[in-house]
């Protein structure tokens, strides 16, 4: 069997069942690594004075991980820059916060260039490669111009955006190409691929062929859904563990006599956590019996602190969540409780079995596996309610859980008065069709569709990637130094 080689932005081995903090691509990648034999590349999360390209490689949990350090210059312009600042409000239709600098765009394709030279040396013949997320779209160019002709898919972890929107990015039509340099593009949603095939056919003219691929720019690829899900048989597992079991008592213990409803998400804008706590300010608002008697305990781990819209956020909710705590609170009662720190997923197991509710209220997301995890730690006989925003890609699958629109107090409102109200037939009716899909579509069959496709040899027009990897790799082979030449000339 060919090896699977993983190409991330950051690298985040396992270390073990059970100890890794929230994290839904790693714990995925962890899953498909497991299975398949090969490499993890990307950045080490470091940087250096000076790119060098050297690799630092070593064996963690059985996985050969490959690692670059990266210069500050591009960790602020690719990173910081283009990914963060750019494409990610951009894809999370948050145009107001989009930030457009040609230098982030420069850094990006810096970045993806250097990635693609360091990991040209690893690259053996029959090896198939998996590129992961928005930050390295241009990384199958890349390694085309060096003369790689093997299978290479990509898959987009976060929702892709109506064409209207793909359109505001300067030097849009660049990026869109270069996602036909892959063999596979993988989507979230069928709606994700939709509007893919709306920026395609509407904005250059390009088509379907008869046996369902799309062509444009005189290449051709293949674009469809695959809806990540959770390793459920873990979670199964982690749940009935030591560590979530203290997790559960403790926080039985503390919310004895009161209903205990939980959120779990990254401090970002794209999580609807303004929203969120508004919804619940108006449920304490609407329903004074239930104040004393419900808490929410909220999950929110800070990430790039670095950005101002990030920083922003977090001085909002901090003024939001003192307000609502400011107005409904006792000597002995908090209605909110807020932690901007990151747990085990045995923890987490704990933390979600012990909830009668979960708020999962994304304004955009690409799939939200929160909303997995959340159902999979439920005990079958005394399950408690998902609340999940139509905006999460979850939302296609998870039909039983009580369907909301973020935007709306007074929604949040009366699904949490619905939830909390839910006789224990109807909380396991739920439970058991969504505990159904969560087990049939879990990260296996995601990993297995995905990489069986991308086994899948296809047939290739002219002036496409063969006929340019050919002209590239001989190009290579005359300027690159004797190791990449010999890796070059090897392949075309």
């Amino acid at each position: 069997m060919s090896r699977l080689i993983v190409v991330s932005n950051r690298v985040n081995p396992p270390t073990g069942k059970g100890d890794e903090s929230v994290g839904g691509l790693a714990m995925a990648l962890a899953a498909a690594l497991r299975e398949y034999s090969g490499i993890w590349f990307g950045w080490s999360g470091k940087t250096t004075t000076e790119f060098t390209g050297q690799l630092n490689m070593h064996k963690a949990d059985g996985v050969t991980v490959a690692t670059v350090d990266l210069e500050e210059g591009d960790y602020q312009e690719y990173y910081n820059g283009y990914a963060n600042k750019t494409l990610w409000p951009l894809f999370h239709y948050r145009v107001d916060l989009t930030a457009y600098d040609r230098s982030f765009g420069e850094g990006y394709d810096r970045v993806n260039k250097r990635f693609a030279q360091t990991l040209l040396p690893l690259i053996e013949p029959d090896d198939i490669i998996w590129v992961h997320d928005y930050h390295l779209i241009p990384m199958a160019r890349e390694l085309r111009r060096l003369g790689v002709t093997n299978r290479i898919g990509f898959f987009l972890h976060i929702p892709w955006p109506a064409h209207q929107l793909v359109v505001t990015l300067p030097r849009h039509r660049p990026l869109v190409e270069a996602l036909f340099h892959y063999d596979l593009v993988g989507f979230q949603t069928e709606e994700s691929v939709q509007a893919f095939e709306g920026y395609v056919f509407n904005e250059v003219g390009g088509e379907r062929t008869e046996d369902g691929r799309l062509t444009a720019f005189g290449q051709v690829t293949h674009a469809a859904a695959f809806p990540i899900g959770i390793d459920a048989e873990d979670f199964a597992r982690i749940k009935e563990s030591p560590r979530a079991i203290r997790v559960y008592d403790r926080l039985m213990a503390h919310s004895v006599f009161r209903k205990m409803v939980v959120g779990v998400d990254r401090l970002d804008y794209s999580k609807g956590l303004e929203e969120r706590l508004i919804g619940f300010e108006r449920f304490l608002h609407d329903n004074p019996e239930a104040r004393r008697e419900v808490m929410l305990l909220q999950i929110a781990p800070i990430s790039r602190d670095e950005v101002e819209a990030y920083q922003d956020l977090r001085g909002r909710l901090d003024g939001l969540i003192g307000r609502i705590n400011g107005a409904y609170a006792d000597m002995d009662y908090n209605p909110i409780r807020y932690l901007n720190r990151s747990y085990r997923r045995d923890e987490l197991a704990g933390v979600y079995r012990a909830s009668k509710a979960a708020l999962v209220t994304p304004m955009r997301d690409g799939m939200n596996l929160v909303a997995k995890e959340y159902v999979a730690s439920q005990t079958p006989w005394d399950p408690g309610v998902l609340i999940l925003s139509r905006f999460a890609g979850a939302a296609r699958q998870m039909k039983e859980a009580l369907i909301i629109n973020p935007n709306s107090p007074e929604e949040i409102s009366d699904a949490l008065t619905r939830a909390l109200n839910m006789d224990i037939d109807e909380r396991r009716r739920r439970f058991e069709s969504l505990m159904d899909n969560v087990t049939r579509h879990d990260v296996t069959a995601w990993r297995d569709d995905f990489v069986a496709q991308l086994r899948e040899p296809t047939s290739t027009p002219a002036l496409t990637r063969q006929d340019g990897a050919k002209a590239n790799g001989a190009k290579l082979a005359l300027t690159a130094p004797p190791a990449l030449a010999l890796r070059a000339g090897g392949r075309a």
